[in-house]
């Protein structure tokens, strides 16, 4: 274990527990945001796409200056900026107001993508890497298990304004513990000036390899079948199933548990018997239960245990992955892959989002959730047949 290394992994994992928290938690409140500012249900959608659009372009834009300034200057700016962004929804009044703050939520999160993968590469070696992204990204499943439940309660009785302007108190402190306790990694850093044209360069530099094509492809195909089902499971839930807000806080809340006990088990799974392994079969198996849900959910309770085995097959995929991805590169091209395949992937999410809105509102849940296990089902076959397995270090 390098020095101070839990007491970084802890700082990192308050900083995705909060910007997860906010980015999911607009789609449970999105009944609450219907009623307190008229949104019609198709653009609901949307506030998840600009959100997404945005982190997309601007984590393209952070990933060659994190490789230039390092991480720490990254880490610092993105969790100021998102705590500033999360206290403007105390400002929004109606849809397109909204839509602007999160789109700047959005801007903040790409500043912030990738920037904790990015930096477990650097500082942690490879093979604790999968350990470490699974502990870090318990911090999106706590989003699951606290911040989404509590943030669908306080939005329920207080406003969907709340839970944000709780978030930005989080993120703050975040921005604090990240000063103190995290260093900056001695890694190699890029020496290219930055310029438009250098990041552009960098990034067609990286598109030559097909190992990247095809990281970033399942980083696209897999958020976009992600979005499909997620966006629009707690409006259907409420619609359909009749879940009261209060029971689509807690189903989140199994969730998240789900997450916690698989994250970094998968993740150290991976570290034994390789990544791709692991990946596949989350894959395989994430693709048949989301393609399922519309048959099997029929009441709440059935809603709490396909949602708890959704989330273990999720959270399964996602240590390992991004351990396979941060050796590809070398350090001081490693900020600008994962910032291109983040921003992709948001694209990918911001797509989704829209067409979500749309298969919703005209085909209904089932038609969205079928095309979201045949997104899901294509990224097996593309890390099975394009993605190389990097040999795992003895320990």
């Amino acid at each position: 274990m390098p020095p101070h290394g839990r007491l970084i992994l802890s700082a990192l994992w308050l900083m995705v527990f909060a910007s997860g928290s906010q980015v999911m938690l607009i789609a449970p409140i999105f009944p609450r945001i219907r009623e307190q500012l008229a949104v019609p249900e198709a653009a609901l959608g949307s506030l998840v796409a600009v959100d997404a659009v945005m982190l997309g372009i601007m984590a393209l834009v952070a990933g060659p200056i994190s490789d230039r300034v390092g991480r720490r200057r990254i880490l610092l700016a993105g969790t100021g900026l998102m705590s500033a962004a999360l206290a403007l929804h105390a400002l929004a009044f109606d849809y397109f107001s909204l839509l602007v703050v999160r789109a700047l939520a959005g801007a903040a999160g790409g500043v912030l993508s990738g920037a904790a993968v990015a930096y477990i590469g650097d500082y942690f070696p490879y093979q604790l890497r999968g350990w470490a992204n699974g502990w870090v990204m318990t911090g999106m499943a706590f989003g699951h298990i606290i911040g989404i439940p509590a943030g669908t309660v306080l939005a329920a009785g207080v406003g969907f304004r709340a839970p944000y302007l709780a978030l930005a108190g989080i993120m703050a402190l975040t921005f604090i513990l990240v000063w103190h306790v995290v260093p900056q990694p001695d890694v190699t850093r890029a020496t290219e000036r930055l310029s438009v044209a250098g990041a552009v360069t960098g990034y067609i530099r990286l598109l030559r390899d097909p190992a990247i094509i095809a990281a970033v492809a399942t980083f696209a195909v897999t958020f976009l079948g992600n979005s499909l089902f997620v966006i629009y499971l707690p409006t259907w839930l409420e619609d359909v199933i009749g879940a009261t807000p209060g029971q689509v806080a807690l189903l989140f809340f199994t969730g998240g548990i789900a997450n916690v006990l698989t994250g970094p088990r998968a993740g150290r799974l991976s570290d034994t018997i390789g990544r791709k392994r692991v990946i596949i079969g989350a894959s395989i198996g994430l693709a048949l239960m989301v393609f399922a849900v519309p048959y099997v959910v029929t009441s709440v309770p059935t809603a709490y245990v396909a949602f708890f085995v959704v989330m273990m097959l999720f959270a399964a995929r996602i240590g390992p992955f991004q351990a396979l991805l941060t050796q590809l590169v070398s350090a001081e091209r490693r900020g600008s892959l994962m910032s291109l395949a983040v921003g992709t992937g948001q694209l990918g999410f911001a797509f989704g989002s829209t067409l979500a809105g749309f298969m919703y509102t005209a085909f209904g849940f089932a038609a969205s959730t079928s095309l979201a296990a045949l997104f899901l089902i294509s990224t097996a076959w593309i890390v099975l047949r394009f993605l190389p397995e990097p040999e795992l270090p003895a320990v």
